[in-house]
């Protein structure tokens, strides 16, 4: 799939991309969570709302004329399966909590949740300078790992990076 060079996505594009059910996306578009355009029968995506979507940052971020020499960016999406709805909650709540913490960093680490009820799916997407992200996929393998209480009778959900 070329995605850096196309313009508009299918529902079912979308949810491929991001992990989802087909029909989570489309009560995304229905809630208003996602911007969509309706073309014939079909809902398309554009790139920029998909951007939006997986990297909301809390202010809108001034376009820079260019990046500073020597700039590096991360992304990093983690998904975590079998957990509950006040767990992912929770993890959320830890993530972002985290991510907004005052940190030094010339940028700010912008995340996004998604959780799938119907899957008891989690994807956390991750932008930001390769510390910061190395530091917060720390903190979420830490409270996601063996005996934190954080799945149902000692069932370990299963972390995976893409």
């Amino acid at each position: 799939m070329e995605s850096a060079e196309r313009e508009l996505y299918s529902v079912g594009e979308v949810a491929e991309l991001l992990g989802l059910h087909v029909r989570t996306v489309r009560s995304y578009v229905r809630e208003g969570r996602l911007k969509a355009v309706r073309i014939g029968k079909q809902y398309r995506i554009s790139r920029a709302d998909l951007a939006a979507l997986t990297s909301l940052p809390a202010d809108p971020v001034p376009p820079r004329a260019a990046a500073p020499r020597g700039h590096v960016e991360v992304s990093g999406i983690v998904q975590i399966d079998s957990i509950g709805p006040d767990a992912a909650s929770r993890l959320s709540t830890l993530v972002t909590a985290a991510a907004q913490s005052g940190r030094e960093a010339p940028e700010p680490l912008r995340v996004q949740t998604v959780y799938d009820q119907e899957r008891a799916r989690m994807k956390i997407v991750i932008l930001g300078n390769a510390t910061a992200t190395a530091d917060l996929l720390r903190l979420v393998d830490g409270v996601t790992g063996p005996g934190n209480g954080m799945f149902p009778s000692g069932d370990e959900g299963a972390a995976h990076r893409a």
